[in-house]
């Protein structure tokens, strides 16, 4: 698998410096890169690096293409393009095409698209629909009536439409709600290792078209996740939250059940979210690690605030001024 710089350039509408016949065989990193291989730049602090790669071509901006002596793919996002280019070299992805594995299960009136790989020790259940092109790489279960849309890629483990955690007290014990609904995925998701999502109560779990989700997420019953948002490894997202277009979760970042958040809402790694988040906006809810000895004072300091802030009332109130928890700038409920 090889194509020169030329074709590569032309294919992806790119700029092109330097040898336009030089062959492109793979990819590599930046350091020390590799002969006949492709990498890229998109890190001023790299910088370095790039003065002694040994890659036959560099993708950059323009800008650090004149300053370049080597062979150069110029993009206005370097990364983006170099995504794209290594679609060509991921073998992987262009094999196993309408191909089911003998040890997969599948339900004799689940709907399975043309060009579906469906891997070893899969199960497709009764009703279930995949879309054309999708992937089931192994060990993935989709239970009865999920839907997923074309061109999506399950990791290994994953499991879609298991029932949701529906339990409602009674004097003798939990009485398990029955989970009718179910989950219904749009075109162009990924779906990482060991990730759930399960089944919706009455009405379907929902993930939209282009959503990329991580391994050892867990998505709770009837949430519903907007088109293109991002979640990172270990996040945890409880029952009926509607979470936006075009967001971005950093991993491990629980989240409680029945909460808003807006689109383009970016929350740090880390964080809990304990109620509804307007869009456009970052948030992050995590004290970052430091020295033992350190925290340790940080965790006294904090256990001495409300001491503290008794003191501080009962001198403004001899001072006959009000506090400001008392004049409401302040709420327990408050970010």
């Amino acid at each position: 698998m090889a194509h020169t710089l030329q074709e590569l350039a032309r294919r992806f509408s790119l700029g092109l410096k330097g040898d336009a016949q030089a062959s492109i065989q793979g990819l590599c990193g930046l350091n020390p890169g590799r002969e006949h291989c492709l990498t890229f730049f998109a890190n001023a602090r790299l910088h370095g690096q790039l003065a002694t790669t040994r890659a036959a071509a560099v993708v950059m901006t323009a800008r650090q293409a004149e300053r370049f002596a080597g062979n150069a793919l110029i993009a206005p996002d370097p990364q983006l393009a170099f995504a794209r280019i290594a679609a060509l070299f991921d073998r992987h992805a262009h094999s196993q095409v309408n191909a089911i594995h003998p040890t997969a299960v599948i339900a004799e009136d689940a709907q399975i698209g043309e060009g579906c790989f469906i891997g070893p020790h899969c199960v497709v259940g009764q009703g279930a629909k995949i879309g054309a092109g999708t992937r089931l790489v192994s060990q993935v279960f989709v239970w009865h009536g999920v839907r997923i849309g074309a061109r999506c890629n399950v990791q290994p483990g994953a499991v879609i439409g298991a029932r949701g955690f529906g339990n409602i007290p009674s004097p003798a014990g939990w009485v398990e709600m029955p989970q009718l609904g179910s989950v219904a995925i749009g075109d162009d998701v990924e779906i990482g290792a060991n990730t759930c999502i399960d089944r919706g109560t009455l009405e379907d779990t929902v993930i939209e078209t282009g959503v990329k989700i991580d391994n050892l997420v867990q998505i709770a019953h009837n949430v519903h996740i907007g088109p293109h948002t991002a979640i990172a490894a270990c996040v945890g997202i409880a029952g009926s939250t509607h979470i936006g277009a075009r967001c971005m979760i950093g991993g491990a970042v629980g989240i409680n059940g029945h909460l808003q958040i807006g689109d383009d809402v970016v929350i740090m790694a880390g964080a809990m979210v304990t109620k509804s988040l307007p869009g456009q906006a970052q948030y992050s809810g995590v004290i970052p690690a430091e020295p033992a000895a350190e925290w340790r004072k940080t965790v006294a300091r904090l256990r001495r605030l409300e001491a503290l802030q008794a003191r501080v009332t009962a001198l403004e109130k001899q001072l006959g001024k009000t506090s400001v928890q008392d004049s409401g700038e302040f709420r327990d409920d408050d970010p």
